[in-house]
C-alpha cells in the first residue's frame, strides 16, 4: 500500500509525517536519534497491508514546523504530550504504539503514565528507562553508552554533525551497522532542518520530573538485537520486571541497534500478531 507525505497540527506545532491506510486501528510509530518517520517507510506498508491505519510523525525537533526554542522544551513529558496530542488530531482516544531509540524510551514512559490511550505497545531495541538506569550502575552498559555525554555539549555536536558535509555523521552511524544510504538520508534530513533541536533530546536528560516510570499495564512486545550497540543484555532482561501484563522479549540473533531499517522482514509478522491480538474495540 503506497506511503503518502501528510502535516499533522497538534499543540500549535506541525509536524511532518508518513502515513499508510485510511482505516483500520491507528498505529502510531515514533522514531529515534538521528533519524525521521522516514525509518518506518517499509513498516508503514506493510501495517497498511494488514488492515491498520500507520503513521509515523517525525518529532518535535526533527520536523521543521516543530522547532520550540530551549532545552525544556525536549523534556520527555513534552514529547509524551506531543504523542498524545497527535493521536487527538487523528480523531483518536486509544491507538496502538511503537517506538524504537528514543522514540522507545517516549513510547514506554507514555505506556507508564497513559496505559488507558494505549491498547498495544511494541519497543524495539530500547529498554525500559529503570532498567536502563539499573544496568548503567554495571560498566559495560556505561561504556555502550559513553557517546550521549558528547552529545549533550554545547556546540561540540553541532559541529561534527556538519563536519565534512555531514560525512563524519555519516560514517559513525554506517559503523554501528546502519546501511550507508540509510544513514546518509538521516544526516541530510536532520542537518537540513538543524541538529539542535534532536540533540535537545539529550540536553533535557535529568530536567524532567515526569515520567516516574510506572509499571506498563499495557500488552507489551520488546524486540531487542544481539549486536545492538547501544543497549545491552542486562537492561533488556531487566525490562520485564517493569511490565504489569503480558509481555514478550524477541530477540534477533545478529540483530543491530537498527531494527525498523535493517530487521523489519525479520519481525514484522511478530508485530502484526501482537497488534492483531490486542484490537482498539477490545478493553
Amino acid at each position: 500500500m503506497p506511503v503518502r507525505a501528510t502535516t499533522i497540527a497538534a499543540r500549535g506545532l506541525r509536524f511532518d509525517a508518513l502515513t499508510a491506510g485510511r482505516r483500520g486501528d491507528l498505529v502510531i510509530l515514533l522514531h529515534g536519534f538521528p533519524q525521521t518517520a522516514s525509518c518506518w517507510r517499509e513498516a508503514l506498508g506493510a501495517l497498511a497491508d494488514a488492515g491498520f491505519r500507520a503513521v509515523a510523525p517525525t518529532q518535535r525537533g526533527y520536523s521543521r514546523g516543530a522547532q520550540p526554542e530551549g532545552v525544556d522544551a525536549y523534556r520527555v513529558s513534552e514529547l509524551c504530550e506531543d504523542v498524545l496530542a497527535i493521536a487527538r488530531a487523528l480523531g483518536a482516544r486509544r491507538f496502538h504504539l511503537v517506538g524504537h531509540d528514543w522514540g522507545g524510551t517516549v513510547a514506554w514512559a507514555l505506556a507508564g503514565e497513559h496505559a488507558d490511550a494505549l491498547a498495544t505497545l511494541t519497543v524495539m531495541s530500547t529498554p525500559h528507562t529503570r532498567a536502563l538506569g539499573a544496568a548503567l550502575r554495571g560498566t559495560e552498559q556505561r561504556l555502550r553508552m559513553a557517546y550521549v555525554p558528547v552529545l549533550r555539549l554545547p556546540q561540540l555536536p553541532e559541529l561534527l554533525f556538519d563536519a565534512a558535509g555531514g560525512a563524519l555523521a555519516t560514517r559513525a552511524l554506517t559503523a554501528t551497522g546502519l546501511n550507508p544510504e540509510a544513514a546518509r538520508r538521516d544526516v541530510d534530513a536532520l542537518r537540513e532542518v538543524g541538529v539542535t533541536g534532536a540533540l535537545n533530546w539529550y540536553r533535557a536528560l535529568g530536567r524532567d520530573s515526569f515520567p516516574r516510570m510506572q509499571p506498563v499495564a499495557v500488552p507489551t512486545l520488546h524486540i531487542w538485537g544481539d549486536s545492538d550497540i547501544a543497549f545491552g543484555r542486562a537492561a533488556t532482561e531487566l525490562s520485564a520486571e517493569y511490565v504489569d501484563a503480558p509481555y514478550h522479549l524477541v530477540e534477533l540473533e545478529g540483530g543491530t541497534h537498527w531494527i525498523p531499517d535493517e530487521h523489519w522482514d525479520d519481525v514484522s509478522d511478530l508485530v502484526v500478531e501482537h497488534l492483531t491480538a490486542h484490537p482498539l474495540s477490545r478493553r
